[in-house]
């Protein structure tokens, strides 16, 4: 599956540069240098008290068996919680016919978490930075939607517990800062709030100290432990994000451009047998770049998610794949 080289077929950019008006996600609430900003994401989650028994008295009626759970509660956490890569998509994901469906049945399959770990692509930070604790806005990081998006709410509660956890499970080489005033921005939102729709589940989103595959695995490795208390450990991404090549597709051309195709088949191939090494090196080794992830921190989450797995080079499972806007979708859990 070797990248296209020159004479690009069908479905390949011809040009790196976009030339098309698109509604584009704004770097203010977002940390890296220039060089790294995030590109824009487009249009196109016991027993109970008895009395004791009075001599004499009638015998009490027997309790009336407990009624089934209904279908749509979560199971009750046999283990671990697995820890999760997801495409977030832009806020009108929240009106997409198909993909918010795909995205609540995973939640119902999954225990009830306990807290959410959620580190998204829209905050890079450094060093490390624990966001807001108390119910705190939203981060709007995206700019020219229908005002109906900046109105939209996800009031679930802090996790300072957590947080104080993961300070905790840091080495004295991984400082850990906080901004308390850091609402969640769409990355963790826009997914949760479809995922756990009644915001009652404590959330706390941790920002990616940098870039590099074998740091955020270190730090993935280092949260895995919280997976054994009930937290859900989520990566919020993007499996391509090459959003300045994909204009005919957000103007309704069905499908995905090659670039994207081959290096989603790619990255399901190598994450099935497991090569880390090979995922480490994805700038290099991976079809479809750099056209697939033009900038790389749509797919950095996945190296957290991979680091919190109790065998990282065990095949995940995959939950929902296909394209949006031409875009791979692709998400998965792993334990």
């Amino acid at each position: 599956m070797a990248a296209a080289a020159a004479g690009k077929p069908d479905g390949w950019p011809h040009t790196a540069v976009a030339t098309f008006p698109q509604p584009r996600i704004d770097g203010s609430a977002y940390d890296p240098p220039m060089s790294e900003r995030v590109p824009s994401d487009s249009l196109p989650g016991g027993g109970s008290a008895v009395e004791p028994a009075t001599p004499g008295a009638p015998a009490p009626a027997a309790a009336a068996e407990p009624e089934p759970p209904l279908a749509s509660e979560p199971p009750v956490a046999p283990g671990p919680l697995p820890a999760l890569y997801l495409g977030h998509g832009a806020p009108t994901l929240l009106d997409d016919p198909v993909w918010p469906a795909e995205l609540a049945a995973w939640a119902r399959a999954l225990p009830r978490p306990s807290a959410i770990l959620i580190v998204s692509a829209h905050w890079q930070s450094a060093p490390m930075t624990l966001g807001a604790t108390t119910r705190v806005p939203l981060v709007y990081d995206f700019y020219g939607f229908p005002e109906e998006y900046y109105r939209l709410t996800y009031d679930a509660p802090g996790a300072p517990d957590l947080a104080a956890k993961v300070k905790g499970l840091m080495p004295a080489g991984e400082p850990v800062a906080e901004r308390p005033e850091r609402g969640l921005d769409h990355g963790a939102w826009v997914p949760l709030k479809i995922m756990y729709p009644d915001a009652d589940i404590p959330v706390l989103q941790v920002s990616m100290p940098d870039l590099q595959p074998e740091h955020l695995f270190a730090v993935g490795r280092r949260l895995a432990p919280l997976r054994d208390e009930g937290v859900l450990i989520v990566g919020s991404g993007f499996m391509t994000h090459g959003l300045p090549f994909i204009h005919d597709y957000f103007m309704g051309r069905p499908g995905a451009p090659e670039w994207s195709v081959e290096f989603d088949r790619w990255a399901a191939e190598t994450l099935e047998r497991g090569d880390l090494d090979a995922l480490f090196d994805f700038r290099n080794r991976a079809p479809g770049m750099p056209y697939a992830h033009p900038t790389v921190e749509h797919f950095a989450p996945l190296f957290v998610t991979l680091g919190a797995a109790a065998r990282p080079d065990d095949a995940p499972t995959f939950t929902i794949d296909g394209y949006w806007y031409g875009l791979a979708k692709r998400s998965f859990e792993v334990r």
